[in-house]
């Protein structure tokens, strides 16, 4: 059927409730702080970073955060973080042999570069 633009909210907020009560049972799990995080990013891009932030300072190694973050802190207009996000995402990724994902990393930071041209 069809769904309202209300309903479909009110789905993603209970998602979004559903995976804050399991971070505060897992406090330590990065992959739930991912989820909020990009959960959160298309409709409240500053709790969004608050999220993507925390993963960045204390799961650095995380890989999923990179793409995300840069997209982040591109649409901010926040250009430095942007590209230092991308540059420290491709280091991480090298580092753990993730070809798959440091390939599709670096075409993201290859197009954001290409769109700065135009």
């Amino acid at each position: 059927g069809q769904c309202c633009a209300k309903c479909l909210n009110k789905m993603s907020k209970n998602r979004l409730d559903q995976l804050k009560i399991m971070l505060e049972e897992e406090p330590n799990d990065p992959f739930l702080i991912y989820a909020i995080g990009t959960e959160l990013l298309s409709s409240d891009a500053s709790q969004a970073r608050v999220y993507f932030e925390k993963l960045l300072t204390e799961y650095p190694d995380y890989a999923g955060t990179y793409y995300h973050v840069a997209q982040l802190y591109a649409d901010l207009g926040e250009r430095e973080k942007c590209i230092a996000s991308y540059e420290k995402g491709l280091q991480v990724l090298l580092a753990q042999k993730n070809t798959k994902l440091y390939n599709e990393l670096q075409r993201a930071y290859r197009n954001f570069l290409d769109e700065e041209e135009d």
